[in-house]
């Protein structure tokens, strides 16, 4: 068994972390096995570097070993692709064509960014890992493979097959050994040491002298996140070797190649998502509004009916000024738009009556008559009683508009939009 030394020697790779050593261990150890392997890792850790480790100490290195990036291939061609068609199978197939599993019998296949599957691919690729049957696009007949599937991925594979984007059987096949490769910011002793063989290997290549960092410069190259990980950090030095004539990077130089540089440092948001679309939680939130506003409404008619009980009205406008400051705050916090609904807005009560005349006798039994309407319970929606205080209104004050915003506590122009949107 070749050691973890060797390998690094043999494929190139730089670093010395102990994460970065175990996931190439774990390599080593499952290679003479047959098991399928799902590497993880972020996008640019070098996650491609496993399945060729894997590939060329197994017993099946002299087999063909394809890599297939499943995110860049359409949807509509991915079977095509990986199990072959038949001639005739779709428009366009003018001659039978074998897939990668059929040509890569005996040998390896490593399916890059192995989340973006179509769903109908997934189940075509649990049957191969299940039996090793395949049906070419096209065809009832069955063909067998062999083939050593390593996959690869950089999303969270359980938040996938939470929102069923991944089939969980499927993962289970798929991950018998999972490597997780880290990234590049948990590496921070390793930074330096790329970014110098990286500058080492384009000075060469570009036939320039190879470029070097002060001490401040490496200070930010460790500090940086790198959210690109080894490739961000490759492009990184290849920029600076070709548009840099001066050899000696300073940290000024070095911050103008770095983007967002200002907030390197700050710690990454872990396992972040959203909790719904915009628009549920504008749902949301309007739901909370309206029970409130519904509750508010139960409190002001219950206080209401007390007062008007009691008969005192001095007493009832004055209460009914308190909750109005206690449930809508200070003026300044107010709604300015007329055009509000109904169901926003507090109507004011009446001022007091001279006592004993007929209008006054009136007014108290329409009070009355109204508080016994409050006590019945609220099965209509807000919708309607609009519509009927409207109604009332108008016919209170036989019709005259003007006269009936005035008592609705609206605007003349809002009391138009709503005759003529509820065709009263």
């Amino acid at each position: 068994m070749e050691s973890v030394q060797s390998i690094k020697q043999r494929f190139e790779l730089i670093g010395n972390d102990v994460k970065l050593n175990r996931a190439i261990e774990k390599a080593i150890q499952v290679a003479p096995t047959d098991i399928s392997v799902l590497v993880t890792g972020e996008s640019g850790v070098g996650k491609e570097a496993i399945p060729k480790i894997i590939h060329s100490i197994s017993h099946r290195k002299h087999a063909k070993y394809i890599a297939v990036n499943c995110g860049a291939i359409p949807e509509g061609t991915i079977d095509s692709e990986l199990f072959g068609h038949e001639k005739g199978a779709f428009t366009g197939a003018t001659q039978t064509r074998s897939g990668y599993f059929e040509v890569a019998d005996g040998g390896t296949i490593f399916l890059d960014e192995v989340g973006e599957l179509p769903l109908t691919t997934q189940v075509r690729l649990l049957r191969v890992l299940e039996n090793g049957e395949f049906l070419k696009v096209g065809s009832s007949q069955v063909q067998k493979t062999d083939v050593r599937i390593v996959a690869a991925t950089n999303i969270n594979m359980f938040e996938a097959i939470k929102k069923e984007k991944f089939r969980e059987d499927l993962y289970y096949r798929l991950s018998t050994v999972e490597i997780h490769i880290p990234p590049l910011r948990e590496r921070r002793e390793d930074i330096h040491l790329l970014f110098r063989k990286f500058a080492s290997d384009f000075g060469q290549k570009y036939k320039m002298p190879t470029i070097r960092l002060e001490p401040e410069a490496i200070d930010i190259l460790l500090k940086y996140r790198w959210p690109g990980n080894i490739r961000q950090l490759r492009n990184i030095a290849e920029q600076i070797s070709v548009l840099e004539e001066n050899r000696s990077i300073s940290a000024i130089t070095l911050n103008g190649y770095l983007p967002n540089s200002n907030s390197s440092n700050l710690p990454a948001i872990v396992g972040s998502e959203k909790s719904g679309s915009d628009f549920s939680n504008e749902r949301e939130i309007l739901y909370k509004v309206l029970f409130d506003m519904k509750g508010d409404l139960n409190d002001l008619k219950k206080l209401t009916l007390e007062l008007l009980k009691n008969n005192d009205s001095e007493k009832v406008q004055e209460e009914n000024e308190n909750l109005i400051r206690k449930i809508y705050g200070s003026k300044e916090n107010q709604y300015e738009n007329d055009d509000v609904d109904l169901a926003e807005e507090v109507l004011e009560l009446p001022e007091p009556l001279v006592e004993n005349s007929p209008t006054t006798v009136n007014a108290q039994e329409d009070r009355y008559h109204f508080a016994e309407e409050i006590e019945e319970e609220e099965t209509l929606s807000l919708q309607q009683k609009e519509i009927e205080l409207i109604k009332k209104s108008l016919e209170r004050n036989r019709g005259k508009r003007k006269a009936a915003a005035s008592e609705l506590g609206i605007s003349e122009r809002t009391l138009y939009r709503k005759i003529k949107q509820y065709d009263l």
